[in-house]
């Protein structure tokens, strides 16, 4: 696990072996920080989108996954975080039928995040979403 403080805001890293227990370890890490920043508020809905997050780079990538939240000291109000792993293809959002066990994840997360995309990075992609902080 890597904390760090800087004058843009604060920043928490960890990176989790892709192995089933990384879902739980990220949503504890997260909540974890978040209440050492006082965010308990936005907590569970953090939590829930990271979990998605992990668990879609558990089946559709291979290699390590990093769990990245960013806390800007400016007036913003917004909780950016950033889940990445080691597959270059970038999400789709699909349509899930009613008995399908997969394919919501991205729309709740479209749904429940102030904004969220997706980009290309050197070892793979980078998911990441913002949520507003309440005051």
């Amino acid at each position: 696990m890597i904390r760090v403080s800087d004058s843009d805001g604060d920043r928490a890293a960890w990176t989790f072996s892709a192995d089933p227990g990384a879902v739980r370890a990220a949503r504890s890490a997260v909540r974890d920080q978040l209440r050492l920043w006082d965010l308990d508020s936005v907590g569970d809905l953090t939590a829930l989108l990271v979990s998605e997050l992990v668990t879609n780079a558990l089946r559709h990538a291979s290699g390590p996954i990093g769990v990245r939240l960013l806390r800007p000291t400016d007036a913003a109000r917004v909780l950016r975080v950033e889940v990445s792993d080691t597959l270059p293809d970038l999400p789709l959002a699909r349509d899930a039928r009613p008995d399908d066990e997969g394919g919501r994840g991205l729309r709740l997360l479209a749904s429940a995040s102030r904004r969220w995309g997706a980009r290309p990075c050197a070892a793979g992609k980078t998911v990441w979403f913002e949520l507003a902080v309440p005051r």
